[in-house]
């Protein structure tokens, strides 16, 4: 009986070790190559799995986990905020900047200033009623 419980510890030593060293990375095995390690395990099962827990396992050196940046909501990610932001702000620029190149140009041809938006208040015209020298964007007898 007892020396059926120990073939059977030195068989589990053996396995161990053996997968052991078959998940290890081969760059951190220490002292001698993966593939050595892999032999001397089978030629020595018992003594290759003693030699390689002392001699030839990677120290538990704490590895610095891989960052993985997981997807984040839109409302999440600081980055898209701030681009948001500077988005929206040059957006009212450029708004700003129309309007007053429009009150500009209205200056210059000495009309009153139009609204930004561009709707016919003050033109003479009432709602409805088309501009002269614009032609209407849905005529369709150019393409008849």
């Amino acid at each position: 009986m007892l020396r059926v419980v120990g073939v059977v510890i030195v068989l589990v030593i053996f396995v161990y070790a053996l997968v052991d060293v078959i998940r290890t990375d081969g760059r951190l095995t220490r002292g001698i190559s993966k593939p050595a390690w892999i032999i001397v395990q089978i030629v020595l099962p018992l003594l290759g799995a003693i030699l390689w827990f002392i001699f030839g396992r990677p120290y538990n050196k704490p590895t610095a986990k891989p960052v993985r940046r997981q997807p984040t909501a839109p409302d999440d990610d600081p980055e898209f905020l701030r681009n948001l932001e500077t988005r929206r702000r040059k957006q009212a620029e450029d708004d700003r900047l129309k309007k007053l190149k429009a009150e500009h140009d209205a200056k210059q041809r000495g009309d009153k200033p139009s609204d930004a938006d561009g709707d016919a208040k003050g033109n003479g015209f009432k709602p409805g009623d088309a501009k002269r020298s614009e032609p209407d964007p849905h005529d369709t007898d150019e393409l008849k």
